[in-house]
């Protein structure tokens, strides 16, 4: 069975696919851009500022499901470009400080919005 997971704390999906979805004990997020779900808006800000917001976004959705950070198992980041790696990979560290999980990171042509980054994660309930 599947469980679709919503919360407020981070922004509506604004087409046809959920926040999450829970299946076998795993989580599976869809991918975040950097919106502010309390004002809908779009953060213009840095590839730091807005990996942070990706984040904050993913960790809400998590928390949704009954996980956090620390039940991510994998994610999968896209930047608009790899020239802005390092920064995000600070950000990025800051939120798996401990046992990070496993992480593909690839270079694409354009985001939703035209933002700098997107992440996915899976999480596995415990």
């Amino acid at each position: 069975m599947k469980k679709i997971i919503e919360t407020n704390n981070a922004p509506k999906a604004i087409g046809p696919y959920s926040q999450a979805v829970e299946a076998n004990g795993f989580v599976f997020t869809s991918g975040q851009i950097p919106i502010d779900p309390n004002t809908g808006k779009l953060l213009n800000g840095t590839i730091t500022e807005q990996t942070i917001r990706v984040l904050k976004n993913l960790e809400a959705i998590l928390a949704a499901a009954g996980c956090n950070m620390g039940s991510v198992i994998k994610t999968t980041c896209f930047l608009k470009s790899m020239d802005d790696f390092a920064a995000m990979n600070e950000a990025y560290s800051s939120f798996f400080a401990i046992a990070p999980p496993a992480r593909s990171t690839v270079e694409v042509a354009r985001l939703p919005k035209d933002v700098l980054v997107e992440i996915e994660a899976i999480a596995i309930k415990s």
